[in-house]
């Protein structure tokens, strides 16, 4: 089963889209490959909707990507899709660094197949400054999820590879890894998730509200050596298709778990999840590198049977090359925030209040929690407010007692 399933897995590779920019005499300034998933809220008849959808295979960066001119203008990497659609990553370096220093996404809310029935049907423009950074002469390298929140839109990269000023128009053998791509060291007792809220990117045209959150389940695969793979996690699968008529369509299906049946294999490097629910089996394939003393999710496998008025009855769909759910081996990996895996442009499997720990198990018990980084990113925020609100008040604090000593000091004795 273990063999056959990484057949599987391998025959149904995604790869991410390529695109670079060249100056008039040919030579390359930009290169890139990356995977974009976009998520942005509408008013539509006085109600909140959500599109979602990547950024497709088919994009062109030629019309709007420059080079530059010198020191008056720097490199951008423009991707124009869809009817009206772009986004641009603007490029700055100093001595030492090259970086994103601007993310801008212009997206036209006239268009019907992205928005139906949206309210504004203008051009909207949402930015975020300073999101990449690297070293000049090296590869930026980000295969994790790098989440981008902009207001009404989210931003999700991942199978990242780039580079600017490229000193020989291909990518450096030495890289600059992303944060992301760093597994916390932070260990924490283990806690009961958190109820997250959902935002489904699809990889469809046709986009929907977000659906509500599916229940949490646990799971767990038990092999000759005791438990191999522990889950806690709330599942969604989304799905586009083509109809009979040539539309496309799409399915959303939570996984119920008092429904869904868990099965799996425990080898000595690779572990197995196998989740079943209805007509639909998701398998999520675990690696453990022994050398570095971790684990991560390398693979997810998808199969299930489409609505009758898809073309095809059946779909699969299968990624070998993902680097999720990261943790060192006896922790558990913990995201209370929803993650997206993205398996082919056509299948989107997303996880809710997710802990998962793989190959050091202690029966149904999770070890220490590392935490993903988009947790420790939102525990960070309101230690920033509390820090500066406390600074506040110790400024005016000084400044009453100053104001009240140069008061007494101004008496005289009569």
């Amino acid at each position: 089963m273990g063999g056959a399933a990484r057949a599987v897995l391998l025959g149904f590779l995604q790869a991410s889209s390529s695109f670079d920019v060249r100056d008039s005499t040919g030579k390359v300034c930009i290169i890139a490959n990356l995977t974009v998933a976009f998520s942005v809220e509408y008013k539509s008849s006085g109600q909140k909707q959500f599109a979602h959808f990547f950024l497709p295979q088919n994009a062109t960066s030629q019309s709007h990507s420059s080079c530059g001119e010198g020191n008056t203008s720097h490199p951008i990497l423009a991707l124009s899709f869809g009817a009206g659609h772009l986004i641009s990553l603007n490029f700055s370096k100093t001595l030492d660094k090259y970086q994103v220093e601007e993310l801008t996404f212009h997206y036209n809310l006239s268009d019907e197949t992205l928005f139906p029935n949206a309210t504004e049907g203008k051009v909207m423009v949402a930015t975020q400054k300073s999101v990449i950074q690297a070293r000049i002469g090296t590869e930026y390298r980000c295969i994790n999820s790098k989440y981008i929140r902009m207001k009404h839109v989210n931003i999700t990269f991942s199978n990242v590879t780039l580079e600017a000023y490229p000193t020989n128009g291909t990518f450096s053998a030495n890289k600059t890894e992303c944060r992301e791509d760093m597994v916390s060291t932070t260990t924490v007792a283990p806690t009961t998730p958190k109820h997250a809220t959902s935002q489904v990117p699809t990889t469809s045209p046709a986009p929907t509200a977000a659906p509500s959150s599916p229940a949490v389940g646990k799971y767990n695969v038990t092999g000759a050596n005791g438990t191999c793979v522990l889950a806690s996690m709330g599942l969604q699968l989304n799905i586009t298709y083509v109809k009979k008529d040539e539309k496309m369509g799409l399915d959303l299906l939570n996984f119920i778990p008092h429904n869904t049946s868990a099965s799996g294999m425990c080898e000595s490097t690779s572990a197995f999840l196998n989740l079943a629910f209805e007509k639909t089996k998701i398998t999520f394939h675990f690696v453990l590198n022994a050398s570095s003393e971790k684990f991560f999710l390398q693979g997810v496998n998808v199969s299930t049977t489409l609505p009758s008025e898809a073309k095809a009855p059946t779909f699969e769909a299968s990624n070998d090359s993902m680097s999720e759910l990261r943790a060192t081996v006896g922790n558990s990996y913990k995201c209370s925030a929803e993650e997206n895996f993205q398996v082919t442009d056509k299948a989107l499997v997303n996880v809710f209040n997710v802990q998962v720990q793989a190959f050091k198990v202690d029966g149904d018990k999770f070890g220490a929690v590392e935490e993903c980084q988009l947790d420790e990113n939102n525990m960070l925020i309101p230690i920033i407010v509390g820090a500066a609100l406390a600074g506040l008040v110790l400024i005016v604090l000084i400044a009453y007692l100053i104001g009240r000593k140069r008061s007494h000091a101004g008496y005289q004795t009569i």
